[in-house]
């Protein structure tokens, strides 16, 4: 059977509550609701665009509070003028091609289902009981230090070290840069977020063309938010991310050498929903393979994300209780949840 391009998870989640007893856990529902046709590709300028070189001037005012914006009106903003050459970002994209293109038993060596392992790899899989074919595979692996992690990379491709580690470095300090711009637009101090900053951990990600399958649905990747702070994604040239804006779905098409900057459940909490982690999805492309490199951003295990101080007054309740990212990590995978929904776990008691 040829599989569909798309079917969305419903993205307003039921309200669930915990168990008096047992561990908690839930599972997202899944809806009737437009695949394809209810994409909104129409919408010309839906991405707003930051010039980076504009954190570096006389007008950083003017770029924070363009950042500030679009984190709480869009979730997602695109970032060009980075400073990550594009050399750099065509050797990353390239090696990440030749490691999926290599034989399948040179790729399953770093196959492991312990999402706590220093790099793994994820491939596709079938959801029977959804009736739905999820066709990404994934390289994951921590990153930062470079020195740090290199060794336990793949040494096939022969440049995938060297050229997966200068890709590294170069988008570490772009997400230092963002984070700090993100602090200032919230009324922080520059250094707020990057003090509880801890690993970057990297995810090629690899998109064939549409495969067959006996379930009627095939995604890229299922609708879902991002358990970190910031994620950047670097794209190729082939569409297929999508995000919801203004409860649409609408295209991030590629631009080119621009990253793609949202934020995740952290900057959610940290900030007291005033940014709100971006729901998101891949859709595969029946023409062509896609691959992505998605940088993600997270604290350090003991860091304390409850809302930062200064956005609470009696107008701003905290809507969540203080909690460590070790607290959130370990409760993520007790609850079958991939949207920010896992952090009512961490919601404050009203009075």
């Amino acid at each position: 059977m040829s599989p569909t391009m798309l079917q969305q998870v419903d993205a307003h989640h039921r309200s669930l509550s915990e168990p008096k007893n047992g561990p908690f856990t839930y599972t997202d529902p899944v809806s009737e609701v437009p695949t394809l046709s209810g994409v909104d590709t129409s919408v010309d300028g839906s991405t707003p665009i930051i010039d980076m070189e504009g954190l570096l001037g006389p007008q950083r005012s003017e770029f924070v509070k363009q950042i500030g914006h679009a984190c709480e009106k869009n979730g997602f903003f695109a970032v060009k003028n980075h400073g990550i050459p594009e050399m750099k970002i065509n050797n990353m994209l390239d090696t990440a091609r030749d490691f999926f293109h290599l034989p399948e038993e040179e790729r399953l060596k770093f196959r492991s289902s312990d999402p706590n392992s220093i790099i793994r790899l994820v491939t596709g899989f079938q959801d029977k009981t959804r009736n739905i074919f999820v066709s990404r595979q994934s390289l994951k692996f921590h990153c930062h230090p470079v020195e740090d992690f290199k060794n336990q990379w793949p040494s096939t491709p022969p440049a995938f070290r060297e050229k997966v580690g200068e890709y590294c470095a170069s988008v570490r300090k772009v997400e230092v840069a963002i984070l700090e711009a993100i602090s200032e637009s919230l009324g922080l101090k520059r250094d707020y977020i990057g003090k509880i900053l801890k690993g970057h951990y990297v995810s090629i990600n690899f998109y064939p063309a549409c495969q067959e399958s006996e379930l009627d649905v095939t995604y890229g990747v299922r609708t879902h938010t991002d358990p970190t702070l910031i994620t950047i994604l670097m794209q190729d040239d082939v569409p297929g991310l999508q995000v919801i804006n203004d409860d649409k779905w609408i295209d991030v098409n590629p631009i080119p050498n621009a990253v793609v900057v949202h934020v995740g459940d952290m900057l959610q909490a940290l900030s007291n929903c005033r940014y709100k982690s971006l729901l998101h999805q891949a859709i595969v492309n029946c023409e062509k393979e896609r691959v992505s490199i998605a940088s993600y951003c997270y604290p350090s295990d003991d860091a304390e994300i409850g809302p930062a101080k200064k956005l609470i007054d009696d107008d701003h309740p905290a809507i969540y209780k203080d909690f460590t990212y070790k607290e959130f990590h370990e409760s993520m995978w007790r609850v079958k949840c991939s949207t920010a929904k896992r952090l009512d776990l961490f919601k404050a008691e009203s009075d």
